[in-house]
């Protein structure tokens, strides 16, 4: 089957069966192109729960796919490739957060999205990239287990007076952990002009040498209204294709080619496909386990 006769096939399949596909900045080119909606994972979940859709093909990975869950219960969300798994996401068990939270009864847990349903539940609050400082500030107490990446909390730690503790004490995302000081260095002294634009989930060294520091969505934000021609981008390279697309009269050019999630690149047009035509694999959350971690979530969304 051709490229061109299998997304017949998918647009077919999603008209017949009123579906639609959700995909992370930092899917395939061809998996953004097929999909309805494209953006962060707080923007995905937010998108499925205004949907009249009655399935939800889901490009991301797990925690995801659990979070439209959790949101939309009434839903099914079908995750294409089971192999999905967040690395960072898997560094944060419920039993850890368990152990720390004895060792801090009197802190407040905020806990970054890219978590597992089993520890949402355990949050008082979640944040994102893009809003992890204003969160953080939110909190009752003066003392924060922030969990799982540890390069978000020393962003947040720099916009609080509050003692933020990082849970796990060496969470990270290896994709961004890849963007190293030598990379920056070689990429500005390539594109003196440009504008340098990371993601929060960087090393402390390479934000403290950003213009700016944001979510994915707040990249795209940046590129659309900033007046120069030229960014350097440092986050997983997916988010390229979409900049390109989107404002192809200006450059863009990737701190690190190897800043690649492989869990994010499983999702093919054919295993998209084969998830249309099954209605499979199915994420479930446990009822409990949802309705502990919406009330960390709702908590989050009150939040202005």
């Amino acid at each position: 089957m051709t490229r061109e006769e299998l997304i017949g096939k998918i647009e077919r399949q999603k008209r017949n069966k009123n579906a639609i596909i959700l995909a992370h900045n930092y899917q395939r080119p061809e998996v953004q192109d097929i999909a309805e909606f494209i953006g962060d994972s707080l923007e995905l979940a937010r998108k499925a729960m205004t949907t009249s859709a009655d399935i939800i093909i889901f490009c991301g990975v797990d925690f995801m796919a659990e979070t439209a869950v959790i949101l939309n219960p009434a839903k099914k969300v079908v995750i294409p490739d089971r192999g999905a798994i967040c690395p960072m996401a898997q560094q944060l068990p419920a039993d850890s957060l368990l152990a720390a939270k004895r060792e801090h009864p009197d802190a407040e847990v905020v806990l970054y999205v890219n978590t597992l349903a089993e520890s949402k539940a355990l949050a008082d609050c979640i944040c994102t990239s893009a809003n992890a400082r204003k969160i953080v500030n939110a909190m009752d107490t003066q003392t924060i287990l922030f969990g799982p990446d540890r390069n978000l909390a020393y962003h947040a730690q720099q916009a609080t007076t509050k003692t933020i503790i990082p849970v796990p004490e060496h969470g990270l995302c290896p994709s961004h952990h890849q963007i190293v000081m030598d990379d920056l260095l070689t990429a500005k002294s390539a594109h003196p002009d440009a504008k340098v634009i990371v993601h929060p989930e960087c090393i402390p060294e390479v934000q403290d040498s950003a213009d700016y520091i944001t979510s994915t969505s707040g990249m795209v934000k940046i590129c659309h209204e900033e007046a120069a021609d030229e960014f350097l981008i440092g986050t997983e390279v997916g988010l390229l294709y979409r900049l390109k697309k989107e404002t192809p009269e200006k450059r863009f050019y990737p701190i690190s080619n190897t800043a690649v999630c492989p869990q994010m690149k499983m999702h093919t047009l054919a295993n998209i496909e084969t998830a249309l035509e099954n209605e499979e694999p199915v994420v479930v959350v446990p009822s409990e386990t949802a309705r502990k971690a919406k009330k960390a979530i709702e908590r989050m969304l009150a939040i202005p």
